[in-house]
């Protein structure tokens, strides 16, 4: 999960994992401790491990769910595939906000670009700050891999297709905020990852 926040104290929080009440407690004490105002969830993709905590951070600071229309469907069935993977407790929230591909999101003072990355997973997107020089990528690229696509939806070649088209045409120097594991950088993954090269 990342927070996003200026210097408006306006908060984004992008994929809310919160699989437990601990996280849970550890999110609201940040927000909280450093005086944030959340005004927008918005998902990566529709998986699990992504969107467990929806139902949470929506009804607690009362805002809504922002999602690609592509990824409903999987997000419609989250409580089913959940208890799958042992996870019984996992409420399904109704998007309200839908985002799509050179869409701009604006908070605070700062500006966040929708890039759709589909592959992965249906519905996927990334999300750059040309100002910060970052972009957050879901499970579409990390350090030296990429996103799985034996899940439902799971595309190798569009997945390739859309890392190549759409993050690595970004500046070499923009760090990559990825879903899981270490943070990397355009650059390096150009020259350093396997599966792109």
């Amino acid at each position: 999960m990342y927070l996003l926040y200026d210097e408006t104290n306006e908060c984004v929080i992008v994929d809310a994992a919160c699989m437990s009440e601990e996280e849970e407690n550890k999110l609201v004490k940040f927000i909280s401790s450093n005086n944030l105002k959340p005004v927008l969830l918005i998902s990566t993709h529709p998986h699990i491990d992504h969107v467990a905590g929806n139902k949470f951070v929506c009804e607690k600071y009362n805002i809504t769910s922002t999602v690609h229309k592509d990824s409903l469907p999987i997000l419609q069935g989250v409580k089913g595939y959940a208890a799958a993977f042992g996870f019984d407790d996992v409420e399904y929230i109704e998007p309200k906000n839908f985002i799509g591909d050179g869409d701009i999101i604006k908070f605070g003072n700062s500006e966040l670009k929708v890039f759709y990355t589909p592959g992965h997973a249906n519905g996927s997107i990334c999300l750059y700050s040309e100002k910060d020089n970052f972009v957050i990528v879901g499970d579409v690229l990390f350090n030296e891999s990429i996103g799985r696509t034996d899940f439902p939806t799971g595309d190798h070649e569009l997945l390739i297709s859309s890392i190549k088209n759409k993050l690595f045409v970004l500046p070499e120097n923009t760090m990559v905020y990825t879903g899981h594991g270490p943070t990397t950088t355009i650059g390096y993954e150009k020259e350093n990852n396997p599966f792109l090269n």
